[in-house]
């Protein structure tokens, strides 16, 4: 069987033109009602997944059922793949608020793909970088978008959290030190969240109101037509030149609200931002900084240096305020024409204000207050990160908590290697479903004609049309009870309670709760069997009428599936929460290879044997840089989530739908839709459902719910956890494909194949055992066998670990890490 391949990621080469077709598709619908849209949304993903369908714009408006309606639907395609964003019944326009981030989450590439796939954002980059050509003495899109000839630094940092959450301190490349000297980092972002900004307005979203942080006010005030754009690029690189002449300074963001922090700095420190209740930034000279930071240490008190080459507000910039005010008077200064809010006040820019050339001096030495600012973007409901990074959307979902309705962000991560065109695209569709007042006359338009989906997937129509009529009171109070064990007030009809964050414990809650609400009992298999919120009203109205239960319309098949956020901001499509948090904490969280000795240089190939979702290339892929991952997935459902993921995230990955063994074959899979990670070909459910006993023991140990805690291993809740579903897969030797793939040198194989982990292993050739360094495999002991394993591998040349996870103590399940002459 063929491999099925995703090769995609961040391109290192200078941005190209755009080629024809449009490399991703955004699909705007517009439901005449909800079955019409499900139905032209299962039609589109139906239609891409037969052939994929070449588009010659990367944005259309679909008319589905007829001219009208309020449901709005996005359907995203690209990447091989295509992606349902969702689907909503939306009754009114909603105004969008832009926020621009300042200097912190830039990165080299930022935009890169926007310049290559869109003509309106790469006209205004050309337009801004040759206006700041005499000013900069270069082509500023040589800064932003440099070619990738440079080496790698000698010394690359090992991944971990702390370059997740932007902690890394690692050696920078000639091109990343060239981007943030500050004479150029702050041009070259104001170019692309400008070009980003002009993107939106020619998709028709445009601002209602505006914030920037720090810079990126100057974007803000631009678009309200405070400055014109060759004065704010001769405002903005003249500001960064004088910056760049004033002495090295230092930041730190504290984790303290500012009325405690004011009356730790010294007379040479001084607050440059209060970010959140309990989130500032203090700076200063670079020494005043280290002591301040020691001192906050010693009294525990969680803190960070800002990455930066000068103290931006504060005292420090003084020596340039005047200059600043000069330079402002020599420019036209116009009322503002779209409102914005102050980052020296808090609150809505004045007239008085925007005109005035002391306020950009001002603003340079006065402290940003953007949570004060933050709280006047409640007037309009979705909010808009026009920036690299997310750190904006962040701000404001603490500053608004559970009522900071829709925050999109628009551009990735600097370490996700997603596409820069698909995030944005995706997040318009976001958009669109909340209703945001979408300006229709710039879009291309057609009738979605229904009848050619006559294969559309009826189970996905059904589910969506589930969420057409209005909830009553037993959903609504229904709905109030998902919300406390979920502790998540936005809830779809249509998702699934496991999709939306649930698992066994909490279903186990959440019975619980509606026995004493409703005076019905529901059994834990009902409660996985209607487990919509429209469904659960239906069963618990059923119930209580003296009523029995049938079948809920349709089956689970094990093709369930729902986005999730990693606590590390990763978002992965998966089936069950529980099992995906085990699986991160092992990998991510408590970095379990790592501690025993794995490591991946750049340019690494890692073999997953047993990829479930794809966790695990995940990690690989952010581990290192250009890393090229080989995953092997024989369970249909399951390689579905990996392919999505993979796509997504832009992993240069080759896939394959197979099992690993010993020899060419055929053999029956038995796969556990709510249990995945214990899938196998060689089932023992007595087995399966001891281990999973012990493992729920072990991680309730601390849970203080002894009710909850004493249905956990229920023999009801295991027999649903092991319905199963059988696939017939092909199995092939691991030394079949290594030769195939052409692969010479394997840095690291991982296995994880539930009890056949022998069977992969005896399916090496001898001539392959050389290429393999790095060595992780799952081992059921059974007789010995992690025993004989060991014997072996130490037989090749390697170092040997075996090692027990606290969670599966009293299971037969053990870790081995193998590494190649290590001690």
């Amino acid at each position: 069987m063929s491999p099925r391949t995703t090769i995609a990621g961040t391109d290192e080469e200078a941005a190209p033109r755009p080629s024809e077709p449009v490399p991703w598709h955004l699909a705007l619908l517009s439901g005449s009602d909800g079955t019409a849209l499900a139905a032209g949304q299962a039609g589109l993903k139906a239609r891409h997944a037969r052939t994929p369908v070449a588009e010659d714009v990367p944005v259309r408006i679909r008319t589905v059922g007829g001219a009208g309606g309020g449901h709005r639907g996005a359907v995203l395609t690209g990447g091989g793949v295509a992606t349902e964003i969702g689907a909503k019944e939306a009754t009114g326009t909603e105004p969008v608020a832009f926020m621009f981030p300042g200097l912190g989450d830039h990165y080299v590439g930022m935009g890169r793909d926007l310049y290559r796939d869109f003509a309106v954002f790469r006209e205004a980059v050309d337009s801004c970088a040759e206006a700041l050509t005499g000013e900069l003495g270069l082509d500023i899109r040589e800064v932003v978008f440099p070619d990738a000839d440079e080496a790698p630094p000698a010394a690359a940092p090992a991944f971990d959290l702390r370059r997740m959450l932007g902690r890394d301190t690692g050696p920078q490349s000639g091109n990343e030190r060239r981007l943030n000297a500050t004479r150029l980092a702050q041009p070259a972002l104001f170019v692309v969240e400008y070009a980003l900004a002009r993107l939106w307005e020619s998709w028709g979203v445009r601002p209602s109101l505006m914030i920037g942080y720090s810079l990126g006010e100057y974007v803000a005030a631009t678009l309200a037509g405070v400055l014109g754009l060759p004065d704010a690029l001769t405002l903005v690189a003249r500001r960064a030149a004088l910056i760049d002449e004033l002495p090295e300074g230092a930041m730190l963001a504290v984790m303290l609200p500012e009325r405690e922090v004011v009356p730790l700095l010294g007379e040479n420190m001084s607050l440059s931002a209060v970010n959140g209740p309990e989130f500032c930034v203090a700076a200063g000279p670079v020494a005043a900084v280290e002591t301040l930071e020691d001192i906050l240490r010693e009294r525990g008190v969680v803190c960070r240096r800002v990455q930066t080459t000068h103290a931006f507000h504060s005292s420090m910039m003084e020596p340039v305020a005047e200059r600043m005010t000069e330079l402002a008077r020599t420019l036209t200064l116009n009322p503002p024409g779209i409102p914005y809010i102050s980052n020296v006040t808090g609150e809505p820019i004045t007239e008085e204000q925007a005109t005035d050339p002391g306020y950009w001096a001002r603003h340079l030495v006065s402290p940003v207050r953007f949570a004060a600012g933050l709280r006047h973007l409640a007037a309009a409901p979705l909010l808009l990160e026009a920036g690299p990074g997310q750190s904006l959307s962040s701000m404001a979902t603490v500053v608004h908590g559970g009522d900071a309705g829709t925050v999109v962000a628009s551009m990735r991560h600097p370490l996700e290697r997603r596409s820069d065109s698909a995030v944005a695209l995706k997040a318009l569709g976001r958009l669109w479903l909340a209703g945001a007042a979408v300006d229709r006359d710039g879009l291309p338009a057609d009738e979605l004609d229904i009848a050619a989906a006559a294969d559309d997937d009826a189970a996905t129509v059904a589910r969506q049309a589930d969420a057409v009529a209005a909830p009553g009171a037993v959903e609504r109070e229904l709905a109030g009870l998902w919300a406390k064990v979920l502790k998540n007030e936005q809830l779809p009809r249509d998702v699934s309670f496991f999709e939306a964050g649930g698992n066994s414990l909490l279903a186990t809650r959440l019975a619980l709760r509606v026995e004493r609400a409703f005076g019905v009992e529901l059994t834990l298999r009902q409660v996985y069997e209607w487990s919509t919120l429209a469904r659960m009203a239906v069963a618990v109205e059923t119930l209580r009428a003296g009523g029995e239960l049938g079948a809920p319309g349709s089956s689970h098949t094990g093709t369930s599936s729902a986005r999730f956020r990693l606590p590390n901001g990763l978002t992965v499509w998966h089936q069950n929460e529980a099992e995906t948090r085990h699986f991160y904490e092992d990998i991510f969280d408590h970095r379990t290879y790592a501690r025993n000795g794995i490591t991946l240089p750049d340019g690494a190939t890692v073999v997953d044997v047993g990829g479930n979702i794809g966790l695990f290339t995940l990690f690989s892929h952010y581990e290192a840089k250009d890393v090229r991952v080989f995953a092997f997935e024989p369970a249909p459902p399951t390689f579905e989530l990996l392919s999505r993921n993979v796509a997504e995230h832009g992993v240069n990955a080759t896939l394959f739908d197979i099992g690993v063994s010993d020899r060419e074959s055929r053999a029956t899979f038995t796969f556990y839709p709510r249990s995945s990670g214990m899938s196998s070909f060689h089932p023992d459910e007595a087995e399966e459902k001891h281990n999973l006993r012990t493992i729920i023991a072990n991680q309730r140990k601390e849970d203080v719910d002894t009710e909850v805690a004493g249905l956990a291993a229920d023999a009801e809740l295991l027999d649903v956890r092991f319905e199963a579903i059988e696939f017939t897969a092909t199995l092939r030797p691991l030394s079949a494909v290594i030769r195939e793939q052409g692969i010479e040198r394997i840095d690291l194989i991982k296995i994880d194949v539930q009890k056949s982990e022998r069977q992969v292993i005896d399916g090496i050739a001898d001539e392959d055992w050389a290429k393999i360094q790095q060595m992780v495999l799952e081992a059921h002991d059974a007789d010995g066998e992690v025993a004989r394993l060991v014997e072996l591998l130490e037989g090749h040349g390697f170092t040997v670990t075996v090692e027990q996870d606290e969670t599966y103590v009293g299971t037969d399940i053990h870790n081995i890490y193998a590494v190649r002459g290590a001690h």
